[in-house]
């Protein structure tokens, strides 16, 4: 390798040289002397950071050296007692195999527990456990028999104590199948123990478990070796870093700097650790001196510098506070948005901030020196701008501010509020005034709409029909109220408590202590009651003789305070008009039904006239033979008996009839779908033999009890029938299409539940399209001389009873061949009544 060129490295010396000479030249004095000084004491500390991290690092290679062997040690000692318990464990799993296979008696594994237990110094007992949670067997050595009595198992296992530790790990060694360990647990002051349950399987089948108890002192005795412990102190520690055994002895001569180094006591588990510790030992004196006599010699030299810079400190904090200022000044004037004008006490203006010619965009040198009045003065209020100086130049100045008109440059306008204080100068003479100026256009603008926006909604509430009151929960007091809640009810909040529901309107004459302390709504979050929609009611205020719609909901009022707010609108000439319409609908079934009968007259003459015929013949006939005499008794008393039947029979048409016409208010009560089928029937039996049309009905078995009105079903039942007969006879079908079936069945709706279904199904042609979107409408019908408010009242009937009807066509194919009417009535009862399927023709 070629030696360097010297006179190219006195080259590159010079050049450096002069670089660093230029460098020098270029700096301040102030620059300079600071240099001058800092640099010795610079180079001062940067030897004493040598000499400590030449200490710091041969120190700390000591320590990590040191470390290393505590945690080999600790390492070796945690791996020699993990294999030993690994050894155990596979021993009380075979002697646990042997156990299930019934190879081993109780006399057996005491013998093996008592050989295991001599060989194994570090257990301190074995038991054989049941699945009933019983000791079968337990081995203790003799000279700890005082120590465990028990062996930590009370008879039978409880969950108390030690037995509680024992009890968990049985369970756990029970569910897993899977030998576990216990957490360490203490007997008595004695000796600190944990266990191990192996698991005993028949077939299977859980039937115990073999615990094994170890002594933590004897595994550390027993399993961490001599040249260790005289190195290092081992210890096992438990979940909370308590200390449960220690290799711990006097160790004289170390310093009380220590080393550990912490490893999971596996298999062990539940946070139990394994710590080595070592101590350091070769941190002596000299060392020690060393550093002590290299810091106190840089101390020493840096103490002859403070003297040089000392001085040069005093000079540099001048300047500095002189800079300060001056920076810190012009970085308040360019950062503030707020403008900010200074007078003298002439008036004439002295000072303006960047922010000032920005709001009124004349420069500095258009507004520096210059005397009322001022460019940004509006020429319309030039005489009040003038007076609101005077005022300021006065100091009385309200200290809320000024309200004034400023002109742009550009002529546009703008509103600002002026704050005027006095200037200070450092002899505390007054030399002037600072005023601030900020743009309240925007602020002026926003609160005259909302000024506006409130005056509108005030407005609003004060033109409703409907009373609205705000109350505050917490005080019980109104909070607004619109004027026909003042017109009703007054400024009483009893009012608003009673429309609302309220159990306890003398909240409103309550403290707020007294109402804090009966608040049912204390504890539940604000958010939580304002989510909530309104609750809509309906209530009958006696004074005023009105009906109310009420909806009340909770809300956050402007103070933050929850309140509630109530919405009562009068509904009473609603609720009379609703009273009416229910009138007349009952005299709509009423004359339905009327109209209905009407219809059947000349029927119900004809099944009259066949009982009274045949009573005119008997009594004939009797009378006959009588005055022949010829008549017997038995023959006589046979002729009476049909008599009579017949006489009946005539009553129970009249009667029936006579039910079916003059009832006419609802009467809702537990009817069985059968019985109300039957009386259909037997009402409409007359007009279908007139029309020559056959009616088949099917009820199904054990169907629930209707809570329903009979006759109003009846009456819905007997019109659909009949329309279903009116159809089929109008369309002069042949006799075997002139049928109607008549079926009941149970069936579950989404939105009504278990329901029972009457469908009436017939032959006949069926309904256009247009029709059956028109069916239910009132005073709509298909007949030439139908008044059109059957379908309309039977819906109304069937929808009061929360039912459901619907018309559909029965289609073969495209054609159409017949139409089914479907009632649903919703089940209100679990009783069942059980009836059988009947056909009438």
């Amino acid at each position: 390798m070629p030696s360097p060129d010297p006179d190219r490295s006195a080259a590159r010396f010079q050049r450096r040289g002069r670089l660093i000479g230029t460098w020098w030249r270029r700096l301040p004095p102030a620059r300079q002397d600071r240099v001058a000084a800092l640099t010795p004491l610079l180079s001062v500390l940067l030897f004493l950071a040598a000499m400590v991290a030449a200490f710091w690092y041969l120190r700390t290679e000591e320590i990590e050296r040191e470390l290393e062997s505590v945690k080999r040690d600790a390492e070796l000692v945690q791996q020699q007692v993990r294999l030993r318990l690994i050894d155990n464990q596979e021993q009380l799993v075979r002697m646990a195999r042997e156990v299930s296979t019934r190879a081993m008696a109780r006399n057996d594994f005491i013998r093996q527990s008592e050989s295991m237990v001599q060989t194994r110094p570090e257990i301190v007992g074995l038991a054989w456990i049941s699945a009933s949670r019983r000791v079968v067997a337990r081995h203790v050595p003799w000279e700890l028999a005082s120590a465990l009595p028990n062996l930590g198992l009370p008879e039978p296992l409880v969950d108390a104590g030690a037995g509680a530790v024992t009890a968990t790990a049985f369970e756990d060694a029970r569910d897993l199948r899977l030998p576990v360990y216990s957490r360490p647990f203490r007997h008595g002051e004695q000796m600190v123990v944990f266990q191990v349950h192996v698991p005993i399987t028949d077939q299977g089948a859980f039937v115990g478990t073999l615990m094994a108890e170890y002594s933590v002192e004897a595994l550390l005795r027993h399993f961490v070796p001599s040249e260790v412990s005289s190195r290092h102190v081992i210890s096992l520690l438990d979940v909370d870093d308590q200390t449960l055994a220690s290799t711990m002895t006097s160790q004289p001569g170390r310093s009380a700097t220590k080393l550990s180094y912490s490893v999971g006591f596996a298999p062990l588990g539940h946070g139990v650790t394994l710590r080595g510790e070592g101590y350091r030992t070769s941190f002596g004196l000299i060392g020690s001196t060393l550093f002590w006599m290299v810091l106190t010699l840089s101390v020493l030299t840096m103490w002859t510098l403070l003297g040089t810079w000392r001085h040069m400190r005093r000079r540099l904090q001048v300047q500095g506070a002189l800079v300060q200022e001056t920076n810190f000044r012009r970085a308040m004037e360019n950062s503030m948005l707020t403008g900010m004008r200074a007078m003298d006490s002439e008036g004439r203006i002295t000072y303006v901030n960047p922010a000032f010619c920005a709001m009124t965009g004349f420069s500095e040198a258009e507004l520096i020196g210059r005397l009322p009045p001022y460019p940004h003065w509006p020429p319309e209020r030039l005489e009040e701008s003038a007076r609101l100086l005077q005022q300021e130049l006065a100091g009385r100045s309200p200290a809320g501010g000024i309200e004034v008109r400023v002109l742009r440059k550009d002529g546009t306008r703008f509103d600002a509020r002026l704050y005027v204080s006095p200037l200070i100068d450092s002899r505390g003479q007054q030399t002037g005034w600072m005023t601030s100026m900020t743009n309240i256009t925007e602020a002026k603008r926003i609160r005259d709409q909302l000024t506006a926006s409130h005056e509108r909604f005030t407005t609003v509430l004060e033109g409703l029909d409907a009373s609205v009151s705000v109350l505050s929960v917490p005080t019980s007091e109104l909070l607004f109220t619109n004027r026909s809640y003042r017109l009703w009810f007054g400024a009483d909040a009893h009012w608003h408590a009673q429309l609302a529901g309220m159990h306890t309107p003398q909240l409103a004459r309550m403290d707020n202590d007294e109402a804090d302390s009966v608040d049912a709504l204390s504890g539940l979050p604000a958010s939580e009651l304002t989510d909530l929609g309104a609750d809509p009611r309906e209530v009958y205020v006696d004074s005023l003789q009105k009906w109310f719609d009420v909806r009340a909901r909770y809300l956050q009022w402007t103070d933050g305070r929850l309140a509630q707010m109530l919405i009562a609108t009068d509904i009473t000439a609603r609720r009379r008009m609703e009273g009416l319409a229910a009138e007349q609908a009952a005299r709509a079934q009423v004359t339905s039904r009327l109209v209905t009968m009407g219809e059947m007259a000349s029927s119900v003459a004809h099944e009259l006239n066949q009982p009274l015929a045949a009573i005119t013949n008997y009594c004939s006939g009797m009378l006959s033979r009588l005055q022949a005499d010829t008549l017997k008794p038995e023959d006589l008393k046979s002729a009476l008996e049909k008599t009579a039947r017949q006489a009946q029979r005539a009553g129970q048409i009249i009667h029936r009839i006579r039910a079916f016409v003059k009832r006419s208010e609802p009467q809702r009560q537990a009817s069985s779908a059968a019985e109300i089928v039957e009386d259909t029937l037997e009402l409409a039996g007359i007009e279908l033999k007139r029309r020559n049309v056959a009616i088949h009905s099917y009820v199904a078995q054990r169907l629930p009890a209707l809570h329903v009105d009979p006759i109003l079903i009846e009456q819905v039942l007997l019109n659909l029938i009949k329309n279903a007969a009116d159809a089929i006879d109008n369309a002069q079908l042949p006799n075997s299409r002139r049928t109607i079936e008549l079926r009941v069945v149970p069936r579950h709706t989404p939105d009504l539940g278990g329901a029972i279904e009457f469908s009436v199904t017939d032959a006949g042609p069926g309904l256009k399209d247009d029709v059956i979107d028109r069916l239910y409408e009132a005073f709509f019908s298909t007949k030439t001389d139908g008044l059109g408010i059957g379908l309309s009242l039977c819906r109304s009937i069937v929808e009061s009873h929360q039912g459901r009807i619907k018309a559909e066509n029965i289609y073969n194919g495209e054609v159409v061949k017949g139409c089914k009417f479907t009632v649903l009535l919703p089940m209100n009862s679990t009783s069942e009544i059980t009836h059988k399927s009947t056909e009438h023709t």
